[in-house]
């Protein structure tokens, strides 16, 4: 068995283009782009670290789970800067923003 055919690649790539799950940051992100990734990791953390479940954190938010499935796989196009950074008041009330 050898290395997979350039075709078998792109059928591949194809069908995982497909697949919702978690999505990477951009290559080159813009500052914007970081910040929002940045916010989103703290979400993942917070989840992480509390050991709490999906359902769990969407009580805490008063938002569905789905929204927050969205947040914690990166996919954050429904959601303003702003309502980021509320969302995750909710979480840590002492949440302090700095521009550097």
């Amino acid at each position: 068995m050898g290395f997979p055919s350039k075709e078998q690649i792109q059928k591949a790539l194809k069908r995982l283009e497909k697949v919702e799950g978690t999505l990477a940051p951009p290559a080159n992100p813009t500052p914007l782009e970081k910040f929002r990734y940045d916010i989103q990791q703290k979400f993942v953390i917070y989840k992480h670290d509390k050991k709490i479940s999906q359902r769990e954190m969407a009580e805490i938010l008063g938002i569905d789970e789905g929204k927050v499935s969205k947040i914690l796989h990166n996919r954050l196009e429904e959601f303003s800067t702003d309502r980021l950074i509320n969302l995750y008041g909710k979480l840590n009330p002492k949440v302090q923003l700095k521009v550097s």
